[in-house]
């Protein structure tokens, strides 16, 4: 059990700092501003995609994050980095091709580079008998993707 949590959420994986409590707790999005937001995560996914082909992660990165400069404040920035994860995972995770976590923190990079959010890809292991590794999105120290308890390797 991971000291400080409940048996649940040692069992579950949860971070309590990945927790967005009341970020989220406001009205949901019109059935048209959703259609627009799949279709632009879809778009995003796609232009990833098609990047990724060279296989140099951190040029990837560079170029998803382009010019952005952070526009918000840190709370906000965690709001709608917060906002739009959701959205990223739910559209997805149920496509059948590669959404795997590396592809999602790039796919929400770009998006929220667009909004004025600079974030980093963080790309975290776990230590034991065989090898995981897991990639997540920060912003300001704070993830903006489930972390499942992997510890940081790198940040690009």
């Amino acid at each position: 059990m991971t000291p400080g949590l409940s048996p649940a959420e040692s069992r579950s994986g949860l971070d309590r700092r990945f927790d967005p409590g009341p970020l989220l707790r406001t009205p949901p999005l019109p059935l048209r501003a959703r259609g627009r937001m799949g279709a632009e995560i879809v778009a995003t996914y796609v232009e990833v995609r098609w990047r990724m082909v060279g296989g140099d992660v951190r040029a990837v990165v560079r170029t998803l994050r382009g010019d952005a400069c952070d526009q918000h404040d840190p709370a906000m920035a965690r709001r709608i980095g917060l906002r739009l994860a959701w959205p990223v995972r739910r559209t997805l995770d149920p496509l059948p091709f590669d959404s795997r976590c590396l592809m999602r923190s790039l796919v929400l990079l770009r998006m929220l580079a667009r909004r004025g959010v600079v974030c980093r890809v963080v790309i975290g292991v776990r230590p034991g008998q065989s090898f995981e590794a897991h990639a997540w999105i920060e912003h300001d120290g704070m993830p903006l993707l489930p972390t499942h308890w992997y510890h940081p390797l790198t940040t690009i």
